[in-house]
């Protein structure tokens, strides 16, 4: 058994109605975000420091958030743990065409960056966000929210004089 498949196990297991945990089973994916995002300023927060051993425990932590919002997916038959790490390896391997397509491997580092940015722009049209400022999470803290609404703004020829 792999380490993922175990931990998967795990959370079945705990999520189960009957003999489960009754905490876990009680969560919703509303319940577990503030876990979520809590857990990703742990990881920052252990970079940070440079504490690795801690690291290694934060993206446990993490990757368990990942586990339970995937298993509550699957309990209502959305999707699975394994659709999550498929649509990642897609999502990956479109945006890095430079390693796994057929554009020139050596491109320099500002060329895949604008690329990057074009495949991001694609899929924005996709999904019927055209905006370059569409997708930015309105859920994220107010100066980093700020932040990235003001690099994207810029990205496409708006910037504030001074």
């Amino acid at each position: 058994m792999t380490p993922i498949d175990r931990l998967n196990g795990i959370m079945r297991r705990l999520r189960d109605p009957d003999g489960g945990c009754p905490w876990d089973v009680a969560q919703t994916f509303a319940t577990i975000a503030p876990y979520t995002i809590e857990e990703a300023y742990e990881v920052a927060d252990a970079i940070e420091r440079g504490d690795m051993t801690e690291l290694k425990s934060e993206l446990g932590d993490l990757l368990f958030q990942v586990v339970f919002h995937a298993r509550m997916a699957e309990e209502a038959g959305l999707f699975a743990f394994d659709d999550v790490a498929d649509a990642m390896s897609e999502k990956l391997e479109r945006r890095h065409p430079h390693v796994f397509g057929d554009e020139a491997a050596k491109a320099d580092e500002w060329s895949q960056k604008a690329r990057w940015e074009d495949i991001k722009a694609e899929e924005r049209k996709a999904k019927s966000q055209g905006g370059v400022l569409d997708d930015v999470p309105v859920g994220l803290p107010a100066l980093a929210r700020a932040a990235k609404l003001t690099k994207r703004a810029a990205r496409v020829g708006f910037d504030w004089p001074s």
